[in-house]
């Protein structure tokens, strides 16, 4: 239960309102905070969700609470949410801006049956059949989490599945290997569809080699779902206070002290949820283990009937393209056409031009009826990749009352659901219960032993994804 120092003011009835603009070249490798009571960034979800809810204020003198969330994001509001519920805990959530403020209001609004990058076959590989299946079960669980936490939220869904889009025609062997092994192996009706198929009956895609269709899949509103979550979060009691960024930590024994412009957070336990915005400065434990990676995206005003025919859209449904370097994309409720994929490598390249006219150009090239149809929104965000493709919900350290869940790489508005009920269990007591390697393991260093890692291999990740992004373009379209 949060308690506060005497004569601490009533919760406010409104929101927040922001004390700087947007910063549109912020970047997590270079700030040591995202700021404190910034704007949100101009995306389609923050323009078309309406006000934003009531909170409870930046932290304004010292106070005391039993858990602390950092992060006031999918995760973090979830795992407040689960806490509360289950647990009868209710945590003092922090936020340095504005609620749901970094990924959860800047994403693509596509809840996929995924958890991390790595398909099921890759979990094989890794970690064994046994494993695997564990990890598929997880999953399935964590959808089931997803649609009973939305159920009363009004987050426009967009049910139906999941369309995985073979780019070229080299792809599609890949493709059927996989959906024969989802459906033979672990129980999950994936159905192939060839090219014909998907363009007569789907999507007009001019890429379209064919594709996969799995059963699970929902699009959502992502602004409407980071509000519902909120409110639901305050009717249980949770204290969300905005614009109080971390900016200094000291533990002294057992107990955390986090100090925010406004005063310091006395906590016995701390559950870190800050996604692709996670400083590098704000917690040794953290330092290094993250690699984040900037996603572009684009909504163009609303089609016309004649639009939508010419490019045959016929699903709202939720759609990726095989690339490493992917498209996801769909059609809104409002009939506006919504698609995303890679931008730039450093936030201070992220304002140019020329990711975005890269962007309207891949979508030129699958819709070519929509050549030179206006854009209404245009945004780009950080997203949390781990080193290994997977993420953690873990206490790095048995002595110490920290926790975090990070590391979705790009598929987190479903599974932040799970990492969200997963933290709390974690934070509540029973993380021992868990057994899985993204519950069992901390975040990694890329491949060299962590003293190496560490101190010298960090500095040169920007250099390498450079590398990387031109490998990957040349096995995406070239070879």
């Amino acid at each position: 239960m949060e308690t506060t120092m005497p004569n601490a003011g009533a919760a406010t009835q409104q929101a927040t309102s922001p004390a700087h603009p947007y910063d549109p070249a912020y970047d997590p490798l270079k700030s040591a905070t995202p700021g404190a009571g910034r704007d949100y960034a101009p995306t389609y979800w923050i323009g078309t969700a309406g006000e934003p809810p009531a909170d409870d204020g930046p932290i304004t003198q010292d106070t005391d609470a039993d858990v602390v969330i950092i992060g006031s994001g999918f995760t973090g509001l979830t795992a407040a949410i689960f806490l509360a519920r289950e647990y009868g805990i209710k945590a003092t959530v922090l936020e340095a801006n504005r609620t749901s403020w970094g990924c959860s209001t800047r994403n693509g609004g596509q809840a996929q049956c995924a958890s991390g990058r790595l398909k099921r076959s890759q979990w094989i590989q890794r970690y064994g059949l046994d494993t695997a299946l564990k990890l598929h079960r997880e999953c399935l669980d964590a959808m089931d989490t997803f649609k009973g936490l939305i159920a009363d939220i009004d987050c426009d869904p967009q049910p139906g599945g999941h369309l995985y889009l073979a780019h070229r025609d080299k792809v599609m062997p890949t493709l059927e290997k996989e959906a024969k092994l989802l459906r033979e192996t672990f129980g999950y009706d994936a159905r192939i569809l060839d090219a014909d198929t998907v363009k007569r009956e789907w999507i007009g895609d001019q890429e379209a080699a064919g594709a996969m269709h799995e059963p699970e899949g929902i699009g959502i509103h992502a602004g409407k779902l980071a509000f519902g979550y909120h409110r639901k979060a305050r009717a249980l009691g949770v204290k969300i206070h905005p614009a109080s960024p971390v900016q200094g930590w000291e533990t002294r024994g057992g107990v955390h002290y986090l100090k925010t412009p406004g005063g310091v957070v006395k906590a016995r336990a701390v559950g870190i949820a800050t996604g692709g915005y996670t400083s590098q400065s704000l917690h040794p434990q953290l330092k290094n283990r993250l690699l984040p990676i900037l996603s572009n995206s684009i909504v163009t005003r609303p089609l016309t009937d004649a639009e939508r025919e010419a490019c045959n859209l016929r699903t709202h449904q939720i759609i990726t393209d095989t690339r490493v370097l992917r498209h996801y994309y769909r059609l809104l409720p409002d009939n506006r056409l919504q698609i995303g994929s890679r931008s730039a490598i450093t936030g201070r390249d992220a304002p140019q031009k020329k990711y975005e006219r890269l962007l309207v150009g891949d979508m030129h090239r699958k819709f070519p009826a929509l050549e030179g149809i206006e854009l209404d929104y245009s945004w780009w965000g950080w997203v949390d990749v781990s080193h290994d493709m997977m993420p953690r919900i873990h206490q790095p350290d048995p002595r110490e009352t920290i926790y975090y869940a990070l590391g979705y790489g790009g598929n987190g508005v479903m599974y932040s659901a799970q990492a969200g009920r997963r933290l709390a269990q974690w934070i509540a007591g029973h993380g021992q219960e868990l057994d899985l390697p993204i519950f069992t393991s901390r975040l990694p260093f890329p491949n060299l032993r962590e003293k190496v890692e560490s101190q010298a291999f960090a500095p040169f990740r920007r250099f390498g994804q450079r590398f990387l992004y031109r490998w990957y373009y040349l096995k995406d379209e070239v070879l």
